[in-house]
C-alpha cells in the first residue's frame, strides 16, 4: 500500500483527494506591479519568472500533475520591440538555469505554441530542453509560447483535411476525441482550473478548446505578487463549486 504523505500548514483546509489534475494560468500583470513600484517592466518579467518557480514547487507538493501556463500570445507581438527583445532574453536565461534544476526535481517541460516561428537559436534552447526532461513524469509543465487559441484549432483542422485527402481517415470518423488529438494537449487531461491573475474577467484566446469546462478563477493579485495563499483560495474555491458538465445536481 502506497502512503501518501500529508499535505503541510501551507495548504490548510485543502481536500487532497479532490484536487485538480490540470491547473491552466493566464499571467498577467507584470508590467502593472513594475509601473506601480516605479521599476522598468522588466522588473515585472522578472518577477513574474520568481512566481512561475513557486507555482511549480507548489504543484509537485501538492501532487498536481499538468500545470500549463501562458508566457506569450500570438497577439504580445504588438507589443514594443524592446519588450519582446528583453521576453527572448529572459527565456533564454531562464532555460539555461532552469532547465537542468526542472529535471532534478521530475519536472517535465513542453512548449506549445508556433515555436517555429521563434529565432533558431531559441528554438535549439527549447528543444534541448524539452529533450532533457523528457522522461520527467511527476509534474508537466506547459509553456505557451506564441500560441494562440483560434491558430491552434485551424492548425488541427488543417492536419485533419490533410489526413482526410490522404486517405488516412473518413470524415464521418472525426469527432471530438479525434479532434482532440491534433491539439498540442493530445495526451494530457484538459484543465480544471483556470487561474487568471490581475482582476481581468477574459480568456484572452487561450486553449479555447481546453478550457470548455474548466472552472474559472480570477484574482485581483498581479501575477508577481500570487504567492502560497493566493494558490491556496483558489484551490480552495475550485473545491466548493459542484462541477456537473452539465449533468443535473
Amino acid at each position: 500500500m502506497v502512503t501518501v504523505p500529508s499535505l503541510n500548514s501551507s495548504w490548510a483546509g485543502i481536500d487532497r483527494a479532490t484536487l485538480p489534475r490540470h491547473i491552466a494560468a493566464i499571467m498577467d500583470g507584470n508590467r502593472r506591479w513594475a509601473l506601480a513600484r516605479q521599476l522598468p517592466g522588466k522588473n515585472g518579467h522578472r518577477a513574474g519568472r520568481d512566481t512561475l518557480r513557486e507555482l511549480v514547487k507548489s504543484c509537485l507538493e501538492l501532487g498536481i500533475p499538468y500545470l500549463t501556463v501562458f508566457a506569450f500570445s500570438t497577439e504580445n507581438w504588438k507589443r514594443s520591440a524592446d519588450e519582446i527583445g528583453f521576453l527572448w532574453v529572459l527565456l533564454r536565461e531562464t532555460l539555461e538555469r532552469e532547465a537542468k534544476k526542472l529535471c532534478e526535481n521530475d519536472v517535465r517541460l513542453r512548449f506549445i505554441g508556433e515555436i517555429g516561428e521563434l529565432a533558431p537559436d531559441l528554438q535549439v534552447r527549447i528543444r534541448r530542453a524539452e529533450g532533457l526532461t523528457a522522461t520527467s513524469r511527476s509534474l508537466t509543465l506547459n509553456i505557451a509560447l506564441n500560441y494562440g487559441g483560434r491558430r491552434e484549432i485551424v492548425a488541427a483542422a488543417r492536419q485533419l483535411a490533410q489526413a482526410v485527402l490522404a486517405g488516412e481517415l473518413a470524415p464521418t470518423q472525426i469527432d471530438e476525441s479525434v479532434f482532440s488529438t491534433y491539439l498540442y494537449t493530445k495526451d494530457q487531461p484538459d484543465p480544471d482550473l483556470l487561474i487568471r491573475t490581475s482582476g481581468e474577467f477574459r480568456i484572452s484566446n487561450y486553449l479555447l478548446w481546453q478550457l470548455a469546462y474548466a472552472e474559472i478563477y480570477v484574482t485581483k493579485a498581479l501575477w508577481p505578487d500570487f504567492n502560497r495563499q493566493d494558490l491556496c483560495e483558489a484551490l480552495l474555491e475550485y473545491q466548493r463549486r459542484d462541477r456537473r458538465f452539465g449533468a443535473r445536481p
